[in-house]
């Protein structure tokens, strides 16, 4: 007799569980999925000339290029103090005639190098005002990073060719 009402308890609660086997989702189309999610065609915006950045991009440019024509020239310099600093122990005469032409190449290489980050400068501050790519400034930039990447180069080849075996 006990158990008949805790019997009668598990019914109910199993009852409760079970759902009339007519009761099915619907297979119709939901008001959501016949949405367009793809993003619309935007028209590329176009920069208008601006003289004030144009006069910023010549003096940059005129500072890369006089920065390079410097470095041309000490590059020179070097080559013939690491020419004759090749093969020879560190701490000797030449040994350190070259290694100070190298930081003067250094120095000149890292004026180049702020131009450059100079520059990128004005086109984070163009993006961050919500303006669109400026042409000459992104070609200035493309040049001057290829500038700064010969200098490397040659600065690395350089200071190798002295370096202790």
């Amino acid at each position: 007799m006990r158990s008949l009402p805790l019997l009668a308890a598990g019914a109910a609660l199993l009852a409760g569980c079970a759902q009339p086997a007519t009761r099915y989702p619907s297979l119709l189309p939901r008001a959501n999925e016949g949405l367009n999610f793809t993003e619309p065609e935007r028209p590329v915006p176009q920069a208008t000339p601006d003289a004030g950045l144009d006069g910023q991009i010549r003096a940059l440019t005129a500072k890369i290029d006089s920065a390079d024509g410097e470095f041309q020239t000490a590059a020179k310099d070097a080559e013939a103090k690491v020419a004759r600093a090749r093969g020879l122990a560190a701490g000797t005469s030449p040994w350190l005639d070259a290694q100070t032409a190298l930081s003067v190449l250094d120095g000149i290489r890292s004026r180049t190098a702020v131009t450059l980050a100079d520059m990128d400068q004005l086109r984070i501050e163009r993006a961050q005002g919500g303006q669109p790519d400026y042409p000459a400034l992104q070609a200035a930039m493309d040049r001057a990073g290829q500038i700064v990447a010969a200098q490397e180069s040659r600065a690395r080849a350089l200071e190798a060719a002295i370096a202790p075996s």
